[in-house]
Order: structure tokens, then sequence, then C-alpha cells
């Protein structure tokens, strides 16, 4: 079996005219061999030259303009000769020694972020391998764009422990993007490339059922909304009726009800649904006793909360349901971390990339990234808790029966949203389960039932 040919990022947080540099040195000699291997490799490195940065952004605008856009900057580097980027220019960075502990390296400049945020996120890379990726640096920043597997080169003690360099919660995120950390002592071509073959088996499969989904291709289009709670959910004054008549007045063709930890509104719901033209996919968001949330999608029965992940997970799959996990990185919500998720990763079936109650974006896109990196399906939907927030974000797939062809139909998807402000649902779901007493909510609630039904011809 020949072996896989990789399209890998060597990133260096060094001026790449300092040719004594041991790390721009190993660097140098390690992307030549991969390329000469038959590797697609790029080096990506600051510059001390403003000629070499004017060259490597000419580069940049003619790739943009091509048919496989920054892929393109991939071509030729794979027959011994590496192409170089300089990604910005900068002014003086000390050169590490043998005698150094560790080479400091100055504050990132803005276009070199912003060159690495456009090539990493645009260019079909494998892998991106970082070296010395110590913060503030280049190194470091590419492993906050990547949408690749990750691999992190340590030249000296100290860099090979950097949480007792730098802040617990910064450490933290830093490290787990990483994948796999070496000792530059233990590195070479011929290592790296077992390294990174046993890493991209952790990939999901992203072809799917190739005769599955030419069925689903002669599906209708249907809209649909992966994440909502109704009042049996704890935090939610949403009947299932008006529920209901949200989802078909914003066009929804299928919904997932996801209460926490209950089954019993989306079977409820799926009842009360036939015939209505919406179909109800039964769901649970389940909480872990400490890892966080994780939702069961096409499950039948209830899930008790307070078991740890992976019990979770396994009785979802028990019920022939798909692990789908929301809201994975947003910090205001309990959410497992990377550990836990890696622990789990050969059995999520999806991922939520976009979650409109997520308060800061960027967690929203540290989704986006990790189901690049592992080709996990991606998946979207409103959370919400109020029957105002249907239709926020949306997913455009092909129509489904059952789980298996949600799931291929889900991974040909795509995903749209539209402004709305969190303030205002979440000052709705204030109104609805907190600033009224219970007989006010009850006598409301009654009403939305009644009006629901009565516009929905008695849904």
């Amino acid at each position: 079996m020949a072996t896989p040919r990789f399209a890998i990022a060597h990133v260096t947080p060094y001026p790449w005219e300092s040719p004594s540099n041991p790390v721009n040195a190993a660097v140098a000699e390690l992307s030549a061999e991969l390329s000469r291997r038959g590797h697609r490799v790029l080096i990506l490195a600051p510059s001390r030259s403003p000629a070499a940065v004017r060259a490597s952004r000419g580069e940049l605008r003619d790739a943009r303009t091509r048919p496989d856009g920054l892929g393109s900057l991939l071509s030729g580097s794979d027959g011994g000769q590496p192409r170089v980027i300089a990604i910005g220019e900068v002014l003086d960075v000390p050169i590490p020694t043998r005698e150094s502990r560790r080479a400091r390296v100055g504050a990132v400049p803005v276009d070199i972020a912003r060159t690495l945020e456009e090539l990493l996120g645009r260019t079909p890379l494998d892998f991106v391998h970082v070296h010395d990726p110590l913060p503030p640096s280049a190194s470091s920043t590419a492993l906050r764009y990547s949408r690749a597997l990750n691999v992190g080169s340590f030249y000296s003690p100290s860099s090979r422990s950097p949480a007792t360099a730098l802040g617990r919660r910064f450490s933290e995120s830093l490290l787990g993007r990483l994948d796999a950390r070496i000792a530059a002592s233990e590195q070479n071509a011929e290592e790296l490339e077992r390294l990174y073959l046993s890493l991209a088996e952790r990939r999901h499969d992203p072809q799917g059922d190739l005769a599955l989904r030419r069925r689903l291709m002669q599906r209708r289009l249907v809209d649909v909304d992966l994440h909502m709670h109704t009042d049996h959910s704890h935090d939610c004054e949403t009947p299932v009726e008006v529920l209901l008549a949200a989802a078909k007045d914003a066009g929804l063709g299928a919904i997932a009800v996801t209460d926490h930890n209950e089954v019993s509104g989306a079977l409820e719901a799926r009842e009360k649904a036939r015939g209505s033209g919406v179909k109800v996919i039964v769901g649970e968001e389940v909480k872990t006793a400490s890892q966080g949330e994780v939702i069961g999608l096409f499950i039948e029965e209830k899930i008790p909360r307070g078991m740890t992940l992976e019990q979770t997970v396994a009785e979802i799959k028990q019920q022939g349901g798909l692990v789908y996990v929301p809201h994975p990185f947003d910090r205001m919500h309990s959410v497992p971390d990377y550990e836990h998720l890696l622990g789990i990763l050969d059995d999520v079936d999806a991922i939520e990339v976009f979650n409109p109650r997520v308060a800061i974006g960027s967690f929203n896109e540290e989704a986006v990234r990790f189901a690049a990196k592992y080709r996990i399906v991606a998946g979207a939907g409103s959370d919400s808790h109020v029957a105002q927030g249907l239709g926020s974000v949306r997913i455009r797939m092909r129509d489904f029966d059952g789980p298996q062809e949600f799931l291929q139909s889900l991974s040909d998807a795509e995903i749209t949203t539209k402004p709305t402000s969190l303030i205002y649902v979440q000052a709705l779901k204030f109104l609805q389960t907190k600033a009224r007493p219970p007989s006010a909510r009850q006598a409301a609630r009654e009403r939305r039932v009644r009006k629901a039904t009565r516009e929905g011809g008695g849904t």
C-alpha cells in the first residue's frame, strides 16, 4: 500500500534569513527531506527582507485568482524544493544558542497574524508543524488559526513544558491544539512520516456512503434546526404546540428537539407533528458528571444525567442514536475540553459549529476548526429556548429517513445564519421563565397554546 502524500506547513518563529539558527536549520533539513519523499511542503517564516515579503504577497495575490485558490501554493513543493513563504516582516529576533534555555520572541506583528489566518484557513493542509510554539510568536499564532492536525517540536527542556512558563489558561488552550509534541532531538523525516500517518488515522472518513449519497441527491431540500428546547426543559417555557407552530412558520422541514436531560418533550413533539409537514428528530441534551453536555439524536429513551462522557456516549450508541456535540468550546457553557473530546473522537458523529447563543464568536470559530481538523460532519442549531429564536440558523440538506441517511445528508449540507440579537432572545427567555409569577406564566402558556393550535389547524 502506497504511503499517503500529505500537504504540510512547517512554521518557524524566527526570520528565515538566520541560517545559523538551529531551529531554522532543522526546519530546512526536515522540509527538504519530506519534500523529496513526495509530500507537498510549505515553510512559513517571518523575514527581515522587505523584498521577500513583497514577493510572497505577490504569490498570495496570484494564488487567490487561480481555480484552486491558495491550494496552488502547494504545486511543485514535492520535488525536494519546499516553497518558502515570507509571512511578514520583523526587525530583529534573538537567535537561540545551545547555551540559552529559551529564545525570547517579540510580539507578533498584525500583518503576520493576518497572513497566517488566510494561509491556514484557505490552504488545504493535512498538517501544521510548529517549531518552538511559545507565545507570542508566529508558531503559537499558527496554532490559533490551524484547521489541520498539529504537531509541535520543542528545542529546549523549558520549551517542552510551556505550562510552567505561561498562564495556566493560555497554556492549556495552546497545548490542547497540539495532536503530538516531540523533542527536536527525536525528529527526522522518516520518524515524522510515521507520526503523521498515525495521526491521520484519527480523522473521520469524509466520503461516507457514496451510493447513499447518490440516492439522497434525488430527494427534496429541507431546512433543518438541530438544537432547541420545549417546556420539558427546566429553563424553557415554550410549549410543544408553540414550538411546532413556530417551526412551521419559519419554513423548517425538520427539527431536533433536545431538551435538557429529558426526552418526553421530543416524543410529544414527534407525535403532535404527524401530518404537519415538520419532521421531528427525538433528541436529548445530557449533562455528564463533569465533562460538559452531549446530545443524543434519534434516541427513544431518556438517558440519565450524571454519567461520565464515555458512558453517556455509549448509551446513545446503545440506542442506535447519533452523538452530536453542542457548543463544544463555549466557555460560558459546561463543555468538554480538548482532552475529553479526543477521548471520544471515534464516536462523535457530528459537531455543532454554529450556535447563535454563544456570546463570543471565537468559540464558534474554534468549533469550525476542530470539525475541519478531524473531518467531522458539521451541524448547527438555534439552541432556542424561546419560539422567536427558531430559524436564526438553518441547515439546507436533502430530506432523510433515519440516522444513517440523516448523517450522510448532513455531510453535504449548507449552513446559513442570519443576524439575531442575543440580548433580545435572552430577554424573552427571562420574561417567560423568571419575570412573572407561576400563575401568570401558566395563563400565558395556555393562551399561546390556544393560539398556536388555532393557527396551526389543530397541531
